[in-house]
């Protein structure tokens, strides 16, 4: 005859199944594909001075709208940051978008993409395959790294669904974001880069997102 302890250990093992087959899942999942997608056109922003304020813990923030936004891309990569940090408590994820030509050729050619330290990076295997998609300059106007801060909690959900290969729309606001904490021991500056030319520290975009949808 089973005993109740027999019982709750067999119930047991199960829940521990369950939980590692859906673990195991959600990396899968997560883990996405490298893919193309074709006539993906370039952002579109319209300059909208406006700003909003809240608090994180003993942090208050406040977003000031640069522009509104409007990105539709192809993500290369995601990359997540959780920690007690004040920034990675505001933006948790990172997205690594490409449209025009790097979209095109993103499953063609592997651009070896990669997210680390709030950058994005690249790598190419030899020059030929940079100048398929327009040389080193279009290269860098048509991808970008976006700092993902959820305006709802309809985007916070969704942006945790987000993974490679995805073809998403989000709208928004390019914003600068200054924090400070209660006590002045510490504050938080982060610009947005508001032009898709430039590169290097400053040239992230800092997106304030209203909506993601998937395309297809």
């Amino acid at each position: 005859m089973e005993t109740k302890k027999s019982k709750k250990g067999i119930v047991a093992l199960i829940i521990i199944g369950i939980l590692i087959v859906a673990s195991i899942a959600l990396v899968i999942y997560r883990a996405g594909t490298r893919r193309s997608v074709n006539g993906i056109p370039d952002p579109a922003q319209t300059q909208h001075l406006d700003d909003t304020a809240f608090r994180i813990d003993d942090y208050n923030i406040v977003i000031t709208y640069l522009y509104d936004y409007d990105i539709e891309g192809l993500v290369v990569s995601t990359k997540d940051y959780i920690s007690f940090d004040i920034g990675d408590k505001l933006s948790q994820r990172d997205f690594g978008l490409a449209w025009g030509a790097v979209a095109e050729y993103n499953g063609l050619i592997d651009f070896h993409w990669s997210q680390s330290g709030r950058f994005l990076y690249h790598k190419i295997d030899s020059g030929a395959e940079i100048d398929k998609v327009g040389g080193a300059a279009y290269f860098n106007e048509h991808s970008s790294n976006n700092h993902i801060i959820p305006a709802n909690d309809d985007v916070k959900w969704k942006m945790w669904l987000v993974r490679k290969g995805d073809h998403i729309r989000m709208k928004g606001y390019l914003v600068n974001v200054d924090g400070a904490k209660m006590n002045g021991s510490g504050t938080l500056t982060w610009h947005s880069s508001t032009n898709r030319t430039d590169t290097g520290d400053g040239a992230c975009e800092v997106v304030y997102v209203t909506s993601i949808e998937w395309l297809d």
